[in-house]
């Protein structure tokens, strides 16, 4: 584990965030969980040796000292450029000492990961969300194992991360899935996305988010990347990428009406999928406001 300087933990305050998050939060720098499509590989990031995870320095001091200096608490996005439960996190405790002190300190905490190692801290979880929200966000992008460990390599399949679904959402966290990237001529089919919406459901979850639409990103750095692993496990996909993408940043699934029958699925298991209703659920229950819209 390299260990790199680092001058802030926490970003400025933002008036709301995805999932109605008021700060973000990196404890870590690059990832080693290989997934071939990961847009923190874009070269706009600037993060070299992505695939090896550096903790910053005196992360925790710092983290504690900012949250003391911030005028206004509110809910902290973790898991946004670098899995916070990555393995070294098991030794680290990086993202669980954080735990504490947003804790100590009366904030909330929003997170998105691969790994089952979030249910670890389903008792800190459990402890911060008797004062302040708490959501914990595990991307899922097939329903096959098989097929999730060749384009997310090095990280728990899709059934561990379910499992760790239903412990934190026994232990009463509410927990969602993000399903992104929806892969065009890989993942995207009507079987995957109802598998997956029936599982997560099963699981506990209690919403689907598909935050800019059903689909992929690409960018330069990312972009070539993604292209060499196709090559690599999917021979003859990146033809038809290119043929019918080029360059283009958003690239959306072919099939347009995969959108409507994800959000008639998530309707017939009882899953939210507009992601203000999302927001609204994690952060009600703080505010005094009523769930009408169920």
């Amino acid at each position: 584990m390299e260990i790199i300087p680092a001058k802030t933990i926490l970003s400025g305050y933002l008036e709301q965030g995805w999932f109605g998050v008021h700060y973000n939060m990196n404890l870590y720098r690059g990832c080693s969980h290989g997934c071939i499509y990961c847009d923190s590989r874009s070269a706009c990031y600037q993060i070299q040796d992505f695939d090896r995870v550096k903790a910053k320095e005196n992360a925790l001091v710092l983290l504690d000292r900012e949250l003391k200096a911030k005028r206004r608490k509110g809910a902290v996005l973790t898991g946004s450029m670098s899995d916070p439960y990555n393995p070294w996190e098991e030794e680290q405790k990086l993202t669980q000492g954080a735990l504490r002190l947003l804790l100590r300190h009366g904030y909330g905490v929003v997170v998105i990961t691969k790994s089952d190692l979030a249910a670890r801290d389903a008792g800190l979880f459990t402890s911060i969300a008797a004062h302040a929200p708490v959501a914990v966000n595990f991307t899922i992008t097939t329903a096959d194992d098989a097929l999730c460990q060749r384009i997310e390599r090095n990280v728990c399949p899709t059934s561990k991360r379910l499992e760790a679904i239903r412990v934190l959402s026994e232990a009463g966290i509410s927990c969602g899935i993000t399903l992104m990237p929806l892969l065009p001529f890989l993942n995207d089919n009507s079987h995957n996305l109802k598998q997956v919406v029936a599982l997560s459901a099963q699981a506990g979850a209690k919403w689907i988010a598909t935050y800019g639409g059903l689909g992929v990103t690409m960018r330069e750095g990312q972009r070539e990347y993604f292209y060499e692993m196709l090559d690599q496990e999917f021979p003859g996909i990146r033809q038809r990428y290119v043929q019918r993408y080029g360059f283009k940043y958003h690239c959306p699934v072919p099939d347009a009406s995969l959108g409507a029958l994800l959000r008639a699925e998530c309707k017939r298991h009882g899953l939210l999928f507009r992601q203000a209703d999302i927001d609204h659920l994690i952060h009600a229950p703080y505010t005094g406001e009523q769930l009408t819209f169920l």
